[in-house]
């Protein structure tokens, strides 16, 4: 079985397990390591995901896992995880959990800009871009990450 068809597999078991828990599946990365390969399964909610929510999922994938011949007789281990702050914003579902924070995007005409996500739906996303209100369908981005800060203005105006 290809590496694609297996991803597929994959995919389809654990959707419905995930979903069942309140989690959408967000990628899967099957990669060798030694003699043994790291599936690594990463999901999100509109809550976040906490580390008891992953060790409680964790038990379940893997109990799906054991019960299919999806991974083949190679060992594996299995890492259930949460996108980091570095996952790109790809979907209408990542943009609505990042409403507050900072992004940069990329558009597909050229150019660049930063603002801070103010509402999104199915079709694009509102961004603050200093102070003007910027509206931008999915397809005018190439690409779009949130930005880390580590001192949001707010949270200096609070300081002083």
């Amino acid at each position: 079985m290809g590496a694609q068809a297996r991803n597929e597999r994959i995919v389809e078991l654990l959707e419905p397990v995930l979903a069942e828990a309140g989690l959408d599946l967000e990628a899967v990365e099957l990669t060798p390591a030694g003699k043994r390969r790291v599936l690594r399964v990463i999901v999100d909610s509109d809550k976040g995901v906490d580390l008891d929510t992953v060790g409680e999922v964790s038990q379940e994938v893997n109990e799906a896992l054991d019960a299919s011949d999806v991974m083949g007789e190679l060992p594996y281990v299995l890492e259930v995880t949460s996108p980091g702050v570095d996952r790109p914003l790809t979907l209408p579902r990542h943009w609505r959990r990042s409403r507050g924070r900072l992004v940069k995007v990329s558009l597909v005409e050229g150019g660049n800009l930063t603002g801070r996500v103010i509402e999104s739906d199915d079709q694009g996303v509102t961004l603050d871009v200093k102070g003007r209100t910027r509206v931008l369908a999915y397809d005018t981005i190439a690409k779009a990450k949130v930005e880390v800060e580590f001192r949001r203005e707010a949270d200096t105006d609070a300081a002083d």
